[in-house]
C-alpha cells in the first residue's frame, strides 16, 4: 500500500549551525503569555504567509474575471511554514528565517490572540519510504545529533523567546514518521530510521512542549493510508509509546493532524463504511479495499477513539488539512450511482477522482478544500478543532520528470503521469499525476489554478469566512538576484523554503508624481508594506490618470542609499548604481482610464531607507 503523502520543501542542505539565528533573537521581548488553551484555533487570527501569498498574486495578476477575484481571496488564507532543513531556520541571504516569520506576525497580530502555524520536517532519513522529498541528513546516529543540536536546539531558541509569548505557535511534528514506522517496517530504509525517529521526536516533543504557549500536533497520516483496522490500531500504539517515552509523557502532545499534504476528501456524501450495492459492501470495492474508513472526517473519528484508548486524554484535539481535499469542478458526483455493478457504483459516485488513494503526488482533478476554521463542527464524534492549511495550495509535491538537483530530491515515478504502479487496486492506471510539475516545493500554477476552479466549497464567499489579518501584497513570480548592472534582474524561480516573509509595518508614505506621454497619463505610488534590519518590501501601484486606456507604461526613481532587489515581480525592474527603471510586462502593459495595476519588490539596504520618488509615464 502506498504510505507517502507527497511532503514538499526540502531546503538546502547547507548544515548551518546556528549561530545566526541565536544572534537574531538575543534581545528579550515583551510581554504577555496567556495560559495554554484547550484549542488555540478559538478567537484567534492566523499567520498569513507573505512569500506565499505574493506567488498566488503572481498568478491571479495572469487572469482576469472570477478565477483572478476567487484567487484574491485565497491568497489570504493562513498556510503554514514549512522548517524543512537547517537552512530553512536562518533563512536565505537577505531573506528571512523563522524568527523573521514570528516577527512578521507580531506585526500582524491586532489585539486578539493570532496563531503562527509552522512543520517540523528533517528528521534523519526523512520520507523512508519515497523520494521526492529525502531530507539533508542521513539516518545514522550522527545525522540524529545534528538533528537535535544543529536543527531542534537553534528552533527552540527562537520560539522560547519571550519576544513571542504573546503568540499562540502550533507545530505539526515531522510529517509521514511514525506512520511509515507502522506500516513500512519490511522496507529497509525504514527500519533503520524507525528508532531515529521515535528518538528524534520525543527529543522535539521534550523541547516544544516546555515552551506554555506551543502547540504540538502529530502527523498521524490519513484514512487511505492508516484506515484499516490492522493500521489504525497499531498507530494509536506507537503515537502513546513516543509521547510516554517523554518527559511529559502523554500530555506532551497537543492533538494530532491528518491529511497532511494529501487529497483525501473530509467526507464522501453518499459513501459511508456500512454502505452496501447490490448486497456486497462498498468498501469491498477495488476503490476502498475493505478500508472502512472512506473519508477523513470517518478516519479522525476513529482514530480519536483509538487515541483515548490508548491511554491519551479525551480532550486530545484533531485537526485536519484541507488544503487540497475539496474535489469540487463540474466532475463531482451530485448523486449515488444508479448502476448495480459494485465497482461502477463506487467508481461513480464517489467524490475523491484519484484512480487510488495511494496517489499522492500532484494528483489531477483535486480542489481547495474548506477555508481555515477554529471548531468546524459537524462531525461531533471526531472532536474537530480545526481545519488548517498545513500544504500551501500550487507547491507542487515532486517532479513529473527527473529533474537534476543540489537539494537531494530524488525523482519518485508516483509524480509521473504515465506511470502505471503495480499493486492492488491500480489494476492498470496510471498515477493522474499532473504533467509538467517541478521539483517538490516548487510553484506549480497549472495545479493553483486547477486547486481554485475545483474548489469545495466553491470559492464565491460561500465557503467559510477566513480568520485572515491583512498583510502586504507580497508577489514572488521569478526569484531576483541583487544586482547593480543595467540588465533585467531575471533568474530561473528556486524550490522555495518557507523562508522569507515580511513584516507587514507600514512605514512609507505614497509619493505620487504624474507625467504624461501623448494623451497618456500614469502617476505611481509607493508603500512600503513591510521592513526589518536588512531588508523591505514594496508594492508599487501604477494609475492611469489619463482619459485613454495605456499601451505600456514605466515608472522611474532613484534610491537614496544602498538598496538592492532580491526579488520583482508584475514588472521588468532594472537598475544602475541608485537609478531604477520599472517596465510593465506584456500581460499588464494596458491599463484602462481610471485603472490600475500592480507591481513589487523585495529589496536589501543598509542604514537608512528612505521613500524615493517616482516618476511615472505612459503610452
Amino acid at each position: 500500500m502506498q504510505s507517502h503523502l507527497g511532503r514538499v520543501r526540502v531546503g538546502a542542505a547547507a548544515l548551518l549551525v546556528g549561530v545566526s539565528v541565536l544572534a537574531t533573537v538575543a534581545a528579550p521581548g515583551p510581554l504577555f503569555a496567556e495560559a495554554h488553551q484547550g484549542n488555540p484555533y478559538v478567537g484567534a487570527t492566523q499567520y498569513v504567509n507573505p512569500l506565499w501569498k505574493a506567488e498566488v498574486e503572481s498568478e491571479a495578476a495572469t487572469k482576469s474575471g472570477t478565477l483572478a477575484a476567487q484567487m484574491r481571496i485565497v491568497e489570504n488564507q493562513p498556510t503554514f511554514v514549512w522548517m524543512d532543513s537547517i537552512g530553512a531556520i536562518a533563512g536565505p541571504a537577505g531573506g528571512m528565517g523563522l524568527a523573521a516569520h514570528l516577527d512578521a506576525a507580531l506585526a500582524q497580530k491586532g489585539s486578539g490572540p493570532l496563531v503562527f502555524n509552522f512543520v517540523v520536517y528533517d528528521l534523519p532519513g526523512r520520507d523512508c519510504n519515497a523520494l521526492a522529498s529525502n531530507g539533508e541528513l542521513p539516518a545514522t546516529a550522527a545525522g540524529l545529533t545534528t538533528y537535535e543540536t544543529q536543527y531542534i536546539d537553534p528552533i527552540i531558541a527562537i520560539v522560547g523567546n519571550s519576544k513571542y509569548s504573546s503568540l499562540r505557535i502550533s507545530a505539526v511534528i515531522e510529517p509521514d514518521s511514525l506512520p511509515n514506522i507502522v506500516t513500512n517496517s519490511g522496507v529497509a530504509a525504514c527500519q533503520t530510521a524507525g528508532p531515529l525517529y521515535e528518538q528524534g521526536i520525543e527529543y522535539a516533543l521534550n523541547k516544544l512542549h516546555a515552551i506554555s504557549n506551543v502547540y504540538t500536533y502529530v502527523d498521524a497520516a490519513h484514512s487511505g493510508w492508516l484506515g484499516w483496522t490492522s493500521n489504525s490500531g497499531p498507530a494509536a500504539q506507537e503515537f502513546a509509546k513516543v509521547a510516554r517515552a517523554t518527559t511529559a509523557g502523554l500530555s506532551s502532545i497537543d492533538g494530532f493532524i491528518t491529511d497532511t499534504a494529501n487529497t483525501t476528501p473530509l467526507q464522501e456524501p453518499f459513501i459511508t463504511g456500512t454502505t452496501t450495492v447490490n448486497g456486497q459492501q462498498a468498501i469491498s470495492s477495488n476503490f476502498y479495499q475493505y478500508n472502512p474508513d472512506v473519508d477523513e472526517q470517518s478516519f479522525t473519528a476513529d482514530m480519536y477513539t483509538r487515541l483515548v484508548s490508548a491511554g491519551f486524554p479525551s480532550s486530545i484535539g484533531m485537526i485536519i488539512d484541507t488544503s487540497r481535499n475539496g474535489w469540487g469542478g463540474p466532475n463531482r458526483p451530485t448523486a449515488a450511482s444508479t448502476s448495480t455493478d459494485l465497482n461502477t457504483w463506487v467508481n461513480a459516485t464517489r467524490v475523491d477522482r484519484r484512480p487510488h488513494r495511494g496517489a499522492w503526488c500532484n494528483p489531477s482533478g483535486a480542489g481547495l478544500g474548506n477555508f481555515p476554521q477554529a471548531n468546524p463542527g459537524g462531525f461531533p464524534n471526531s472532536h474537530l478543532i480545526a481545519y488548517v492549511w498545513v500544504k500551501p495550495p500550487g507547491e507542487s509535491d515532486g517532479s513529473s520528470t527527473a529533474i537534476p538537483n543540489n537539494q537531494g530530491k530524488g525523482f519518485d515515478r508516483m509524480c509521473d503521469p504515465t506511470y502505471a504502479p503495480p499493486g492492488a487496486g491500480w489494476n492498470g492506471a496510471t498515477t493522474g499525476a499532473l504533467a509538467n510539475a517541478p521539483l517538490s516545493g516548487g510553484w506549480f500554477p497549472a495545479q493553483f489554478d486547477q486547486l481554485v476552479a475545483n474548489a469545495y466549497p466553491a470559492v464565491n464567499g460561500g465557503g467559510p469566512t477566513p480568520s485572515a489579518t491583512r498583510t502586504p501584497t507580497v508577489s514572488s513570480s521569478p526569484s531576483r538576484t541583487p544586482t547593480t548592472s543595467g540588465t533585467p534582474v531575471v533568474t530561473p524561480s528556486p524550490s522555495r523554503t518557507p523562508t522569507v516573509s515580511s513584516s507587514p509595518t507600514r512605514t512609507a508614505s505614497p509619493t505620487p508624481t504624474g507625467t504624461s506621454s501623448g494623451t497618456a497619463k500614469c502617476t505611481a505610488t509607493y508603500h512600503v508594506d513591510s521592513q526589518w534590519a536588512n531588508g523591505f518590501v514594496v508594492t508599487v501601484t501604477v494609475t492611469n490618470s489619463g482619459s485613454v486606456a495605456t499601451k505600456g507604461w514605466t515608472v522611474t526613481w532613484s534610491w537614496g542609499g544602498n538598496q538592492a532587489f532580491a526579488n520583482t515581480w508584475n514588472a521588468t525592474i532594472t537598475q544602475s548604481g541608485t537609478a531604477v527603471t520599472a517596465k510593465n510586462m506584456t500581460y499588464n502593459n494596458v491599463i484602462a482610464a481610471g485603472g490600475n495595476t500592480t507591481f513589487g519588490f523585495q529589496a536589501s539596504f543598509s542604514g537608512t531607507n528612505a521613500t524615493p520618488t517616482l516618476t511615472c509615464s505612459a503610452t
